[in-house]
């Protein structure tokens, strides 16, 4: 079985200046992930992205936005050696619709943990919302709760 680090996108990968980052060219990785995320990757951690995007639902942006930005961020992943298995992103937003994917909920973890035979007792969930903590908790991740556009180099120490 796999083990993962699963990662929030704003405010975790890229400064969150902007609420709703959506453009490609306002998409800013913050500048010691890389060098957080190749320690964890040489302990064995794969990496599998969750994030809300409820703008979408709200009108704010387009589901093309959100994707054209993740393509950004895997080709900055790539070019410094970091595969990505997979980034999941719920499109809803609560103030327009119900769905069963928006964080806290566990729909988009189970996904990830499924199709990637992901052990979530060896995994963790780094997070800056108390969403992502209880995302965590209810998947059986580990927890890591951040500030948001902490430096990722400070709770390396914390995944075993």
């Amino acid at each position: 079985m796999r083990k993962v680090v699963f990662l929030d996108r704003d405010g975790v990968i890229n400064n969150n200046s902007l609420y709703y980052t959506h453009r490609k060219e306002d998409f800013i990785i913050n500048g010691w992930v890389f060098d957080a995320l190749k320690s964890i990757f040489v302990k064995g951690y794969e990496f599998v992205i969750i994030t809300n995007q409820g703008g979408i639902s709200k009108g704010l942006f387009s589901k093309t936005d959100v994707e054209n930005v993740h393509e950004k961020m895997k080709n900055e992943f790539k070019n410094n050696g970091l595969p990505i298995l997979e980034i999941y992103f719920c499109p809803h937003h609560s103030d327009v619709e119900n769905c069963l994917c928006r964080k806290p909920g566990t729909i988009m973890i189970e996904k990830a943990i499924a199709r990637f035979n992901i052990d979530p007792s060896l995994s963790y969930f780094i997070g800056d919302q108390n969403k992502d903590e209880e995302t965590a908790l209810a998947s059986g991740l580990t927890p890591i709760r951040i500030s948001s556009n902490t430096d990722l180099r400070l709770i390396v120490d914390l995944i075993k």
